[in-house]
């Protein structure tokens, strides 16, 4: 299994854990009880006791949009051409293997996990003085396998792919085959969420807007992609309401016709012990600039106030502890959300039989 599962399993225990913004936020207000609204479009609303709209995901780094400069270390997985100058055989092809080494002519494993092509070179032309007079060799880096990043989900040929060079977010969807398509009515429709797509770093949510990139040509959001980041773009077609936090079974609820807030955690067996039921959260719209609702879940069971009708994609947050400030409210569930999403497509994608720690898929 893939290190970048490994690392996202690990990361799970913690998540709910972790509550800490990466930025000044900006308040507004949303009315869970008001009409439906189209998220992405929403930008308006009045102050009410029910909910407050922020945003959450802090700024990107002006030094995530420049081309990083180390050089390039060898790791497992990749494959050399090596040569040693004047040697009759030409040109040998050897494997970094998952020990970190790489065996040619003479020379027992040589360990080369992290060293660069120079490094590489003078020490092969120092193990080989031991047989050869003065060895002289060529070093050329055929295939890089040992950096990878994943794109996956609506994009044309979701996979792991190669990080040989320096490659941005666009770069890697059009590597991935740009968004899926689908041909309705006659027009080419593009199937994939990007107000609910998301960029992974080291269990780390990093702020990228795509819709900004993708649609509007924003550039200040095309960060460069480092190994092992984890791309996903879910399918626009998903019509579910996500339930996290302190319930018996946190999952993905179908939407169908219409699904309230009691009805979503009824399909999750209802609230575990010492949940704290005054402080439901309601996540809505674009991870990058969502709008939260606090609710308190007491008055609508004993039926002193109506159920909240929710929206498809709405994300359900059940706190088993009093949460800090709104804003790291809300980037702590955005945050929770996009990793657990992340485990559990890492997992599918990388062969495992059964989905980790929380089985929510937004489309695929």
């Amino acid at each position: 299994m893939s290190r970048t599962v490994l690392h996202l399993l690990r990361a799970l225990p913690g998540l709910l854990l972790l509550a800490g913004c990466t930025g000044p936020l900006k308040k507004k207000t949303f009315d869970p009880y008001a009409p439906p609204t189209t998220p992405a479009t929403a930008t308006t609303a009045t102050v009410s006791a029910d909910g407050t709209r922020t945003r959450t995901s802090g700024r990107i780094e002006p030094s995530m949009l420049v081309p990083p400069t180390t050089e390039f270390t060898l790791g497992p997985g990749d494959v050399l051409d090596i040569e040693l100058i004047g040697a009759p055989e030409g040109p040998q092809q050897a494997f970094v293997g998952p020990d970190g080494k790489i065996y040619f002519h003479l020379l027992s494993g040589q360990q080369v996990w992290g060293l660069t092509l120079p490094q590489t070179q003078r020490l092969l032309e120092k193990e080989l003085g031991r047989f050869v007079q003065t060895p002289q060799v060529s070093l050329t880096l055929r295939e890089v396998h040992s950096r990878r990043v994943w794109v996956l989900g609506r994009v044309s040929t979701p996979g792991l792919y190669d990080l040989g060079q320096p490659m941005t977010v666009l770069e890697a969807v059009s590597k991935a085959g740009g968004l899926f398509t689908s041909r309705m009515g006659g027009t080419t429709e593009e199937l994939a969420d990007l107000h609910h797509s998301f960029l992974i770093r080291k269990d780390q949510l990093i702020p990228v807007d795509f819709n900004a990139l993708i649609r509007e040509g924003d550039t200040s959001q095309n960060v460069y992609l480092q190994p092992d980041d984890f791309l996903y773009l879910p399918s626009s077609m998903g019509s579910q309401v996500y339930v996290l936090g302190a319930v018996y079974q946190p999952r993905a609820v179908a939407y169908k016709d219409q699904v309230t807030l009691i009805t979503a955690l009824a399909n999750c067996r209802g609230l575990v012990k010492g949940a704290k039921s005054d402080k439901i959260a309601i996540v809505r719209g674009s991870l990058t600039t969502p709008t939260i609702a606090i609710v308190d879940a007491g008055p609508i069971l004993t039926g002193k106030k109506p159920d909240i009708l929710l929206q498809p994609k709405d994300i359900i947050y059940v706190p088993q502890t009093s949460p800090g400030s709104l804003a790291s409210y809300a980037d702590l569930i955005v945050r929770t959300f996009a990793r657990t999403v992340a485990a559990n497509e890492g997992a599918r994608a990388g062969g495992a039989d059964a989905p980790v720690g929380v089985n929510i898929g937004i489309g695929q």
